[in-house]
């Protein structure tokens, strides 16, 4: 386990400085931090806190309330295969099978080598193209056991450049001049807003 490293650090305080309230960023902070080590690790939490202000257990308590964060280690790729009812009359309770036995590992597991770790999850919204599943939450629809095949044979081969490793959510990362932040005025400071003010009744002789 560890605490944000010092590239993680400097690109934390700049996204904090985004937001009016420092606890504001703490969703971007907690995917920086999987994006760091592949999964959100306590000590990284207790960083976050630190950063942001708030106590150890309000950032728990984010980040255990969304499934994409991670608080164990887990595989370079996340095989999530959807299970529902869309794919399941399409053939997903075969292709989690084949999943299984391509990777010799249930549904929750890890391989050996730590490369991959397959999970049985719930709709992914692509009934259309019914069965899919996502490798780091990176869409292959219409998949079948040889499809399925060649996808792990090519993620070996490392050929699939456009999945990044577990926790990386984007291949470019914006970074933002100071000068052309907006709306990081605190609620406080911004005093009373425009559509608010134009719903209040006139007072009287103005």
């Amino acid at each position: 386990m560890s605490r944000l490293n010092e590239n993680s650090l400097t690109l934390a305080e700049e996204i904090i400085k985004r937001y009016p309230r420092p606890k504001s960023a703490l969703i971007p902070l907690l995917h920086l931090a999987q994006e760091q080590d592949g999964y959100v690790s306590d000590d990284a939490m207790r960083h976050i806190a630190e950063l942001v202000g708030v106590t150890p257990a309000e950032v728990l308590g984010t980040c255990s309330f969304y499934e994409m964060f991670k608080r164990h280690p887990v595989g370079t790729y996340m095989i999530n295969v959807c299970t529902n009812i869309s794919c399941q009359l399409n053939g997903a309770e075969d292709l989690l099978e084949a999943a299984e036995d391509l990777l010799g590992v249930r549904a929750g597991g890890t391989t050996e080598d730590g490369m991959f770790t397959l999970e049985d999850v719930e709709c992914i919204a692509a009934c259309t193209e019914a069965p899919a599943l996502q490798v780091n939450y990176r869409y292959e629809h219409r998949i079948d056991r040889q499809g399925l095949e060649a996808l792990i044979e090519d993620l070996r081969a490392g050929k699939r450049t456009d999945i990044p490793p577990h926790g990386t959510l984007a291949l470019v990362r914006q970074h933002l001049d100071p000068t052309r932040a907006a709306g990081i005025e605190s609620p406080e400071q911004a005093g009373t807003p425009v559509w608010f003010a134009r719903r209040q009744p006139a007072k009287e002789g103005a």
